[in-house]
């Protein structure tokens, strides 16, 4: 009831009711509203930067302490580790050229290793990158600065930055359009131009002057929500008081089942020594700060007895409540209770695929973020060998866009019921909804070599033991395999065939 009404209300109450009555019919929206229900639910509208600012670090900071404290939210993070990077990404180079391809791919791989890629020579590539996805769910991103350095395969190596180290301070910017928040010099248009670093002696401790780096040499890895968003968020916000309600649950949970578990004495004494009820003097005792304790034997005071407050609730209402709390932090990061609590128990077949297509639409959206990270390491990576002579691509600089192609397979992940799995594949196969290329990338394999293996195989078996693995492999009618009769060529007709029209082949 606003003023108006009010005075409205006092003069003629029918018409101050008629007045909210009507105001309340115009309302559409119960979150929209003002009554009691909604009392304490105080919100503004404002920029990403000016409400995530004030909150940015402490969100990190209590984020990092359940990191170090809290065996859910390690599961989650682990669950992201598993999905995201996993056993790594594979380079697969489409330059065009074969052997150039397997060039690149093999000077790769030996990059990869962390004493070729990391400064700091201590992680290798697929680490770095674990580290990362770690950085990001918990702090809410990373920065990788390339260094163009001496020493290792390539002059360039990769060098992991925390967000704490983003001067935050600083606000003079070197263009006079521009201006720096959180450390990062912005244009007008909020592109990132530049990134201040404080700077640590071997004490930890920070030096007056940051150092600026250009931002074609950072990379930022940090999810974007909003279009005013500048800086990073930890990705755990909106579920870490659910994981912290968890652990005081427990620790809770804990203290009375172990106090249930103990067996204690308690000596009740029925005349006073004295006259009167001594209270704490020398004939009595006072119980503050007394511990249950297993095996304890302890003496009341005369008059004393024991109360015991036991709380109502039964071990099997903790477990459905710490399974409540664990299927809705998994929900709010996009996951389901099984990927978290790696509880299987009342999973069939279909709803355990189910859970893990969804769980695979948000790993996907987290790996998309995560390549194109890699890629631009990638191409700085070409670059460095191209100009360090480790390759020789012939006008590299007027045809990068050809020499950068490529894509980046994941080992596969693997089958909940093979049968069912290998069937699915095969009948995608045969009617066109995938191709052989496609299946090959999902097993983590190159197509390529795939062929090049069975080929191998059918081969050895052929020239070898004088059998046709054909069968096998392919699933033809059968199965087994047979042996080659006579000296055939590669389609097994043999060398005198007849080919129909009454001369050998």
């Amino acid at each position: 009831m606003n003023i108006i009404d009010r005075v409205v209300g006092w003069f003629d109450p029918r018409r101050g009711l008629a007045r909210i009555a009507w105001r309340d019919e115009l309302r559409h929206y119960d979150a929209g509203d003002n009554s009691r229900l909604n009392t304490n639910w105080r919100a503004i509208n404002a920029s990403a930067e000016h409400t995530d600012r004030y909150s940015r670090d402490t969100v990190r900071a209590r984020a990092r302490d359940l990191e170090r404290n809290s065996d859910m939210l390690n599961a989650i993070i682990g669950a992201f580790c598993r999905n995201i990077v996993g056993g790594g990404f594979n380079l697969q180079a489409e330059t065009g050229d074969t052997d150039l391809n397997q060039q690149i791919e093999k000077l790769w791989a030996q990059w990869c290793k962390k004493r070729n890629c990391d400064v700091t020579g201590t992680q290798s590539f697929n680490q770095i990158l674990r580290m990362a996805v770690r950085r990001k769910k918990v702090d809410g991103g990373i920065l990788f600065v390339k260094r163009y350095t001496g020493g290792g395969l390539l002059p360039f190596k990769l060098q992991t930055m925390e967000v704490d180290e983003l001067d935050g301070s600083m606000i003079a910017a070197h263009a006079k359009e521009n201006r720096v928040v959180g450390g990062i010099e912005y244009t007008p248009y909020n592109k990132p131009v530049g990134y201040w670093f404080r700077q640590y002696d071997v004490d930890g401790m920070s030096s007056p002057e940051p150092v600026y780096i250009d931002a074609k040499d950072v990379i930022f890895y940090f999810s974007k929500h909003r279009p005013s968003q500048l800086r990073e968020m930890s990705d755990m916000s909106q579920t870490l008081t659910r994981v912290r309600d968890a652990n005081e649950f427990m620790v809770a949970e804990d203290t009375k089942q172990r106090v249930q578990a103990s067996v204690a004495l308690a000596i009740k004494r029925v005349n006073p020594q004295g006259v009167g009820r001594p209270n704490n003097g020398a004939n009595g005792k006072g119980y503050t700060r007394q511990m249950f304790t297993p095996g304890m034997v302890t003496e009341l005071n005369a008059g004393d007895e024991v109360q015991l407050i036991n709380p109502q609730g039964q071990a099997t209402d903790a477990s459905q409540y710490v399974k409540l709390l664990n299927r809705m932090i998994a929900a709010g990061q996009g996951l389901s209770y099984e990927a978290v609590a790696r509880d299987m128990s009342g999973n069939t077949y279909s709803s355990a695929r189910q859970n893990l297509i969804e769980d695979g639409m948000t790993y996907a959206d987290e790996v998309e973020l995560l390549t194109e990270v890699i890629d631009e390491i990638y191409e700085s990576f070409l670059i460095s060998a191209v100009l360090a002579g480790k390759l020789d691509l012939p006008d590299f600089w007027n045809r990068k866009d050809v020499y950068f192609s490529h894509e980046w397979v994941k080992p596969p992940k693997p089958w909940i019921d093979p049968a069912k799995e290998a069937t699915a594949t095969q009948t995608a196969l045969r009617t066109g909804q995938k191709t052989f290329k496609q299946i090959a990338a999902e097993n983590g394999k190159d197509w390529r070599d795939q062929i090049d293996d069975i080929a191998e195989v059918l081969e050895y078996a052929r020239d070898t033991y004088a059998l046709d693995l054909s069968s096998m492999i392919f699933g033809q009618q059968g199965g087994e395999p047979t042996p080659v009769t006579g000296g055939g060529d590669a389609d097994g007709k043999a060398d005198d065939e007849d080919n129909g029209d009454g001369q050998a082949e």
